[in-house]
């Protein structure tokens, strides 16, 4: 892990990604009610004012917002105070239109919009430039790490199982258990903050499931189902295997005539999905609680890489299955991948920072 500690510079906010949107939202609402608490002390008079100030404000934001969103990609290659710039220029902007389509006296109201809406943008950047920091690259490496290190002990504990239970009878297939083994562990000790590709975290997961086929044989049967998978879509590492590792322990061996592992992933207008079945014992109390650390560990993965962007439910099919739905964005390597504010607070960690279609990590 890298020790050295950056000094972290100030980074523009994406504003396409829904987690920097819905945090502009709530917090322009939040100063919006604390001015109205402030200004009126009685509750009669404060919901008038409420409505009265959000027909200001809230014409204000949306606009802004869409002007922002429009820019984005343009922003992303400027300079920090350039961007800051443009982005002050949009809000005098906005405040002369909505201040123009609201009201016939123009200079005190505009004035009124102005300041605070330059308030507002102030207060904003600072929030995401000290989140930026508090989540810096350092940080996040480390907390991936410390996810991963919760995956590899069972990983290799259930390998290792695989493999000795046919090294007697079969040493020349525990030879080349061995070499996958060596392949997977290849990949769970390289710099795994960046995004890789889905195809190969297929690729893995099959080799997994091929050394738990060894050591269960027709107990375990997996059923594919990845002709729509976009292989190119970039996603956290190990998102699926650790799942996979559950269902298993958790669904397949606890039966006595096994079960069948369901894997279905596919794309649907910009976004990914991966749904994972498992057989499911009503009852199994060690089972449910298994696969809720599993669920856990992925949704924090999902959540350092792509914030409010991506998603994760489980659920109970009919006291017979166990179901995992994940939903992360679609998004292709980027070249070159340029330095942006929210992978680092609640994005992609690293690796890329926009796709081909102009979307971009939180």
């Amino acid at each position: 892990m890298s020790t050295k500690h950056n000094e972290i510079s100030p980074l523009m906010p994406n504003w396409r990604n829904l987690g920097v949107v819905l945090r502009t939202i709530l917090a322009v609402n939040l100063g919006l009610a604390l001015a109205i608490l402030a200004r009126y002390g009685t509750a009669h008079d404060q919901p008038q004012a409420a409505v009265e100030l959000a027909g200001h404000v809230e014409p204000f934001l949306i606009l802004e917002l869409t002007l922002l969103w429009l820019c984005d990609p343009w922003l992303a290659k400027l300079p920090y105070w350039r961007g800051v710039a443009v982005v002050t220029a949009i809000t005098f902007f906005c405040a002369i239109i909505i201040t123009v389509l609201l009201r016939s006296s123009l200079w005190p109201d505009i004035v009124w919009m102005l300041f605070w809406g330059v308030l507002a943008q102030a207060g904003l950047l600072y929030y995401f430039h000290m989140r930026n920091r508090m989540l810096s690259p350092v940080v996040i490496e480390a907390r991936l790490q410390a996810l991963q290190a919760r995956i590899r002990p069972h990983f290799l504990f259930n390998s290792l199982n695989a493999v000795m239970s046919i090294v007697r009878h079969d040493p020349r297939q525990a030879e080349a258990a061995l070499q996958d083994m060596a392949d997977l562990f290849r990949v769970l000790m390289r710099d795994n903050r960046d995004l890789t590709p889905l195809g190969d975290e297929v690729e893995l997961c099959r080799q997994y499931l091929g050394l738990e086929k060894l050591r269960l044989g027709s107990r375990l049967e997996v059923d594919w189902n990845i002709k729509s998978m976009p292989a190119d879509a970039m996603v956290p590492p190990l998102v699926l295997q650790p799942l996979l590792e559950n269902a298993i322990h958790h669904g397949v061996e606890t039966a006595s005539a096994g079960g069948t592992i369901s894997i279905n992933i596919f794309s649907t207008r910009d976004e990914v999905h991966a749904i994972l079945r498992n057989p499911y014992r009503p009852g199994n109390e060690r089972h449910h609680r298994g696969n809720r650390i599993a669920v856990a560990n992925v949704r924090a993965r999902l959540a350092l890489h792509f914030d409010a962007e991506a998603g994760m439910s489980s659920k109970i099919i009919n006291d017979e299955e166990y179901e995992v739905h994940i939903r992360m964005p679609y998004r292709r390597k980027a070249s070159p991948p340029s330095t942006r504010q929210e992978p680092r607070a609640g994005g992609d960690a690293k690796n890329s920072d926009k796709n081909s279609s102009g979307n971009h990590k939180p």
